[in-house]
């Protein structure tokens, strides 16, 4: 189990960039993404779509996982999964749609177009494990969704860190991997790890 501070620390970075992503409503996506803008042209509705939503997403994430709401408040918990993932449904749309036309070049398009497909792939596995009644099942895969929400956290430190080494240009390409991938690699080496932790040990 992550303790509580890392849970804070989840939660602080999550909203921090939550509400730095929608720094667009206040300067434009010109001026706030400029490296995005030309999807204005031809793709508005799904970069809207994407620029709008995914930091909704990214805000609730955090607080799905925090076990005294589950426990105290289960509808506001089953009402805040709702809103993740109809954030979920319609910025990972927005941004498969968005992915072939990436500024960043057709390396950088894969990287995107593959995380929206298994960002949806997830969170309607996780939603499709609730309905059915399988609990366990479905907390599983909104950790895998969660990990790949955070990829909005970890391609900003990585942008912070990197860019005045390599280049803006550069490291936007290697994000679009490096944001997401290494936290669906050690979601899925936790989630192992677990479930070993878990089973009875043999005589």
């Amino acid at each position: 189990m992550m303790t509580k501070a890392r849970t804070i620390l989840i939660a602080v970075l999550s909203l921090a960039v939550a509400l730095a992503s929608w720094r667009f409503l206040a300067f434009g996506v010109p001026q706030a993404m400029p490296f995005m803008a030309h999807h204005l042209d031809g793709g508005a509705v799904a970069l809207y779509a994407h620029i709008l939503l995914a930091p909704v997403a990214l805000a609730v994430m955090p607080f799905q996982f925090w076990p005294s709401l589950r426990a105290r408040r289960p509808a506001l918990h089953r009402w805040t999964g709702r809103v993740y993932a109809l954030s979920v449904l319609l910025a990972g749309l927005g941004g498969l749609w968005l992915a072939p036309g990436s500024s960043a070049g057709p390396v950088a398009s894969w990287g995107f177009g593959l995380l929206a497909v298994m960002w949806l792939g997830s969170t309607a596995r996780a939603v499709w494990l609730a309905r059915a009644g399988r609990i366990a099942e479905h907390r599983v895969w909104m950790l895998r969704s969660a990990a790949m929400t955070f990829g909005a956290v970890s391609l900003r430190l990585q942008l912070g860190l990197f860019v005045p080494l390599v280049g803006f240009e550069t490291i936007y390409v290697i994000t679009a991997w490096s944001s997401w991938m290494p936290n669906v690699i050690l979601m899925e080496w936790w989630l192992r790890r677990d479930r070993a932790r878990r089973l009875p040990a043999v005589a």
